[in-house]
């Protein structure tokens, strides 16, 4: 009563640890569940795929560390050294101890057979040391497990004097467990291979002067310096300097990309030759590497389907075959010919068979080995459901503005009215544009740059408010805008009205009621559009579909051009997401790929929400279910063969280990199932079910 008055006035606690030597998913759920009932512990979430456990607790870590402890695992503080290579190594040192002790027994028989029972009792001791101390935690907790029916086949083959069999079950469990461990651990390099990309320190500017600090300490807002050959320590905008930057870790491109004053950086991406001064956005909790290593660790907790089938099958198929196991060895010498030591054996070997670890395993290391595959091509997927839906994806709806398009306006043509020259009409509209911040006026700038033609000097600058801008140049009144605009101003603008259009923006150009010219600006189609488009359709998606706010005779132009089935234009946000639920009951599985705050509802409703992650708002990405951080559409044709690869992986895994298991069971009946062949078949299955899932790891963005 005292001790729980005593903890009702601890101040709870919250800390994330890392356990080390992890080997199995259903061993950590059952692990998380133990640690969740200790008295001085609020919430704890083990995470398999990384092997972080977070906890919020009272008082001190001790019942925690002893328990993980005797589960025969390691915990350690988030600083300290990984150990999950030397647990390992650890195992396979147990592992060639009872091999060697084995091997000494089979020495020793040839000289006389009992004088190798003291070797193969020594075999068991350190070849079954784990498993035993696991299954006397599971009898503890009341729980019967793998670990369990392992200690059981071992105790009951000594019991009926199967000296032999009981050994080489203890050396075959001690040596799957090694390769287990170090399979395991190498599937968690991969995903610390992105955690190690966050750096931990940064150079804050203090009135010009850079102070070394912790990123942590970095507020939103202040000014970073990052040197050449540093990694970015977090998100930002460069305001001075000019560099390039590896942004592999984030976008999954390998080219270099340019940096200047404006341009956007990301935490964990490494500069080049050139010294940065950045503005924080921000803090190191934000970035987008961040939230990269959260939400691979996270995405477990979103399962796919074929995993909870698997969940609820293992639930029933473990007692009903340790019933069949029990009732073997009990009815068999009653019922048929053999003795009760024969039918005991036959019991033990069906009790092996019963371990569901393989069908446990056939989910989450395919699902994990996907998303850190997936997560170094720059794409985040949220949760292994989603990956599996992609696969199933029948129709794919894209947003215009940012996710077709860059987004970025260009000039696409100079029209000269009568004999003027092009480049003068260009040097006007610049001129006059020099004054404006308007995404068509940065636009007619980069032109007049790209081209080499200077500006005109413009004084009386005037802007009208979405229609044009006016000022006077060599002493002439000069209009730039709309072609309603020049109407309203009395010059006639028919000729432009004839101009061939695909979708252009026309800004018109005069002076003293006589029109120049024009410049036709269309915003830049992403040159992976139209081969995306053809390769999704090659997939066999059904239906690809442009929503968008623009202008009618612009998305159509676009549509054309990108080979899509249909485009509907001047949608509101509400009639996105109205537009993606009717799709969804047509086609059923539907992804919205977009990057706008007016995208996070269409995003919401369909069945995969994508958002373009380097260009899109906080909005679209926070209720999109994957992001492409490249903003390469590219990664679509890779998203839906990966879904489809890791569903794939997952029905083979529990095809083989159904199978395997199936045919270990109907080998007891003739007696041919011997308990080392079925520590063998069961161990067996586990160690493909796991090889044949890591293989996404190395899975190739192009077929």
């Amino acid at each position: 009563m005292q001790d729980t008055q005593s903890m009702q006035t601890l101040k709870w606690r919250e800390k994330t640890l890392h356990v080390d030597g992890l080997d199995c998913a259903s061993c950590a759920r059952e692990l998380q569940e133990v640690i969740c009932r200790l008295d001085n512990v609020g919430e704890c979430s083990l995470t398999y795929a990384t092997g972080k456990l977070h906890l919020r607790y009272q008082g001190s870590l001790d019942k925690i560390k002893n328990l993980v402890k005797a589960h025969g695992y390691q915990l350690r503080e988030s600083h300290e050294e990984e150990k999950g290579d030397a647990v390992a190594a650890q195992r396979v040192k147990q592992a060639a101890w009872a091999a060697l002790f084995l091997l000494l027994a089979v020495v020793a028989s040839a000289f006389y057979q009992p004088l190798s029972i003291p070797f193969l009792l020594v075999t068991i001791i350190v070849g079954g040391q784990t498993t035993f101390r696991r299954a006397w935690q599971a009898l503890l907790q009341r729980r019967l497990d793998m670990n369990v029916l392992m200690t059981t086949a071992v105790i009951g083959a000594i019991i009926i004097g199967e000296w032999w069999e009981g050994s080489v079950v203890a050396f075959l469990f001690a040596a799957s467990n090694a390769l287990e461990t170090y399979t395991t651990e190498k599937n968690r390099r991969s995903i610390r291979t992105l955690m190690r990309e966050m750096p931990e320190a940064a150079h804050k500017l203090v009135e010009g002067i850079p102070e070394t600090v912790n990123v942590a300490t970095i507020a939103d807002g202040d000014l970073i310096l990052v040197r050449p050959g540093e990694q970015v320590p977090l998100d930002g905008v460069v305001i001075d300097g000019v560099s390039w930057i590896n942004e592999a870790a984030i976008t999954g491109e390998a080219m270099p990309q340019n940096k200047e004053q404006g341009s956007r950086v990301y935490a964990g991406t490494l500069n080049g030759n050139g010294s940065l001064t950045v503005r924080v956005t921000g803090t190191w909790q934000d970035s987008t590497l961040t939230k990269i290593v959260r939400l691979v660790e996270e995405a477990q907790e979103h399962r796919v389907p074929l995993e909870q089938f698997v969940d609820r099958f293992a639930r029933v198929y473990t007692p009903v075959v340790m019933l069949l196991a029990a009732a073997v060895a009990v009815m068999g010498p009653l019922t048929q010919n053999g003795t009760w030591g024969e039918w005991i054996y036959k019991g033990l070997a069906l009790l092996l068979v019963a371990c569901p670890c393989s069908l446990v395993l056939a989910a989450p290391v395919t699902v994990v080995a996907a998303l850190t595959n997936a997560a170094r091509q720059g794409v985040l997927i949220k949760g292994g459901v989603f990956l599996e839906a992609m696969g199933t994806v029948q129709a794919i709806l894209f947003d215009k503005t940012g996710t077709l398009t860059k987004g970025e306006p260009e000039v696409k043509q100079i029209y000269a009215a009568g004999d003027f020259p092009e480049d003068e009409v260009l040097a006007v509209a610049a001129g006059l544009e020099a004054h404006s911040e308007h995404l068509l006026a940065r636009a007619v700038r980069q032109k007049a740059e790209e081209l080499g033609i200077k500006p005109l000097l413009t004084t009386g600058f005037t802007a009208i408010a979405g229609k044009g801008i006016q000022g006077v140049i060599n002493d002439k009144f000069y209009l730039v805008g709309s072609l309603a605009y020049l109407n309203e101003n009395g010059i006639a603008t028919e000729e432009l009205q004839q101009l061939p259009q695909r979708g252009e923006t026309v800004i018109a150009v005069a002076c003293e009621k006589r029109l120049l010219g024009a410049l036709l600006i269309k915003d830049s189609v992403r040159k992976e559009g139209a081969p995306v488009i053809e390769a999704l359709r090659q997939l066999g998606i059904k239906s690809m579909q442009m929503l968008t706010g623009d202008r009618q005779q612009a998305a159509a132009a676009l549509g054309i051009e990108l080979g899509l089935d249909r485009v509907r234009a001047e949608l509101l946000p509400q009639d996105k997401e109205k537009t993606v639920r009717q799709m969804t009951e047509t086609w059923g599985q539907v992804a919205m790929v977009g990057d706008g705050i007016n995208d996070a509802p269409a995003l919401a409703a369909a069945t995969v929400g994508i958002a373009m992650g380097a260009a899109g708002s906080p909005t679209a990405l926070e209720t999109a279910d994957v992001a492409l951080m490249g903003d390469d559409l590219t990664n679509l044709p890779y998203l839906i063969r990966l879904g489809r690869q890791a569903t794939a992986v997952i029905r083979q895994n529990i095809v083989l280990s159904l199978l395997i298991k199936t045919i270990a069971i109907l080998l007891v009946f003739p007696g041919w199932l011997s308990l080392w062949l079925a520590i063998v078949a069961d161990m067996g299955a586990s160690l493909l079910v796991t090889l044949n899932g890591m293989r996404l790891l190395t899975f190739k963005k192009k077929a």
